[in-house]
């Protein structure tokens, strides 16, 4: 077989090379939903992915006999290298992702290469798959390849699964999305706690206020990262990924899908639903023009019908582990649902993902009848020789 090899993406054309191969590879995927172009291209450009401001990121492309056979992103996190190592990243954890590739052999010339090049930067350690952020596409599916994934979340073909393993890497964690049937009403112990909780004069659940849109982001991405602060894998949220992520989010901001929760006036909770974008973006093939975009609009002034993820929610760490904090997260999602069948059309929702030792938040996915329908598996692996 002819010879690999593995270079740095020098250039934009290349940068641009970068993105496309993940569409022909996936081509032949029925559940693989082709991202929008403008948005993936983003994602690897300094110049507009804030992530590059905190983080050193080199991107790679395999060739065989001249033709791109494959990519891979190498990249380190500086905020992530001063979190505690129980929590996952700390000093001298580097990661890589963005992994594509036609063979096990390309697959593992390119992580041997990201592997050397975060050795070069002076890394012990290595989490993966992670593209680029923990925010953003965290781990390699290994359970659900059978359906396509809801907005945000990655795909990928089962057959990495193997490849990466074989490579060494264990298991560090596992993150898990629950899949739901949000027309079907909540067993009657959840809904008396509902109902208890609708009795209480100092508990209030309210809808986010588009017309404030900044300043609910900021108290949402307060509560968020003191909410998250004590989990496993969590990396601060910088006010530059904060304004970067709400402009790409606010199209799909309803305010009857985001809740937050007040308890005697103090925002204690939120949680954010948001309608299924790849149910168009599937339609459009990732395309925005020439009339792709048109569509898309159309369906952004009222999805219908759409069905819906919970990506985010957080409870303030002084209430985690009391009834009141599963109160209050019982409460917004009844809300939510209801919102979300009569207003949009919903038959299915999604929540996650949610880490493995989360048992505060998989006992309440449980207790609402959910079931896990995707797993994502973050690997890990030393870096010495």
């Amino acid at each position: 077989m002819s010879e690999i090899t593995v270079a740095p993406v020098a250039d934009r054309a290349e940068r641009k090379q970068f993105v496309d191969l993940a569409y022909r590879l996936n081509a032949d995927d029925p559940h693989w939903i082709p991202p929008l172009r403008s948005e993936a291209a983003e994602l690897v450009d300094p110049a507009k992915n804030p992530f590059f401001q905190h983080a050193d990121v080199q991107l790679f492309l395999a060739r065989r006999d001249g033709r791109i056979v494959g990519r891979i992103s190498a990249h380190i996190d500086r905020v992530a290298l001063d979190m505690p190592p129980e929590q996952g990243f700390g000093p001298g954890c580097g990661q890589w992702g963005l992994l594509e590739a036609e063979d096990e052999a390309v697959s593992t010339a390119l992580i041997a290469r990201a592997e050397e090049w975060l050795r070069g930067k002076g890394m012990t350690r290595v989490l993966a798959p992670i593209s680029l952020s923990i925010w953003e596409e965290p781990g390699l599916l290994t359970m659900g390849h059978d359906h396509s994934p809801m907005v945000m979340m990655g795909h990928h073909k089962a057959h990495y699964q193997p490849w990466i393993e074989g490579q060494g890497y264990q298991a560090a964690k596992m993150l898990r999305t629950y899949d739901l049937d949000v027309r079907v009403e909540y067993p009657r112990l959840i809904q008396r706690i509902i109902s208890s909780g609708e009795k209480n004069d100092k508990i209030r659940i309210r809808k986010v206020d588009k017309s404030r849109f900044d300043e609910e982001a900021a108290l949402i991405l307060d509560i968020l990262n003191d909410a998250w602060s004590g989990n496993w894998g969590f990396v601060p949220i910088t006010d530059a990924e904060v304004a970067h992520t709400g402009k790409k989010l606010k199209p799909l901001v309803f305010e009857d899908l985001i809740r937050i929760a007040e308890y005697e006036g103090e925002p204690v909770a939120f949680m954010m639903t948001l309608p299924n974008l790849n149910r168009p973006i599937r339609e459009i093939g990732g395309r925005l023009f020439p009339f792709g975009w048109i569509k898309l609009l159309r369906w952004l002034r009222k999805p219908y019908p759409a069905d819906m993820r919970v990506p985010l929610m957080g409870v303030r760490k002084h209430l985690q582990s009391s009834r009141l904090a599963s109160q209050l997260a019982f409460m917004m999602i009844e809300y939510i649902r209801r919102a979300a069948v009569t207003e949009y059309g919903a038959v299915r929702g999604e929540i996650g993902w949610i880490l493995d030792d989360n048992q505060g938040m998989n006992a309440i996915a449980e207790a609402i009848d959910a079931r896990v329908n995707r797993e994502y598996t973050i690997y890990g692996k030393s870096l010495a020789r």
